[in-house]
């Protein structure tokens, strides 16, 4: 490796703890596309032939938009921090048990269970199937013969 593959490679490290926060695209992945996507057509329709006064209908709109505009902002401010504290300390600990913990013992699984299945291996082919081909020599001369009788 080079000393500008290394130099770019610290880069990489380095910019990925101080990148700058999109504030345009908050969900540039799409996870929350279709689930928590509410708006006031979502929740309240008047079908035809039913309809409030036009007053009261914007009056609803505005209120169920501004107060669920308030109110996550109000809880975000209030919880977004602690929140993001909580999930971060919690991503932190699954990912310290999965390298530390988890992919260890998966490892040290399929390399015990590859020595148990040569051992399997050996086994059915020294026992097993020594039995079995003679079991179906024995058999190879059966005949079976249907016959419909009227």
């Amino acid at each position: 490796m080079t000393d500008s593959d290394s130099s770019h490679e610290q880069m990489i490290r380095r910019d990925s703890h101080t990148r700058e926060v999109d504030l345009i695209n908050r969900d540039p992945k799409q996870i929350n596309e279709d689930v928590v996507k509410v708006n006031f057509e979502d929740v309240i329709a008047e079908p035809v032939g039913t309809h409030s006064l036009d007053g009261v209908w914007k009056a609803s709109y505005t209120t169920f938009t501004v107060s669920k505009y308030c109110c996550y902002r109000c809880l975000t401010a209030v919880l977004g921090i602690p929140l993001s504290l909580l999930w971060g300390l919690l991503f932190a600990c699954l990912s310290f048990c999965h390298i530390w913990a988890v992919v260890p013992c998966i490892k040290s699984c399929v390399i015990e269970s590859q020595c148990l299945s040569r051992l399997y291996s050996q086994v059915i082919h020294t026992f097993i199937g020594p039995f079995f081909e003679a079991m179906g020599k024995m058999y190879s001369g059966v005949k079976v013969v249907l016959r419909k009788e009227t």
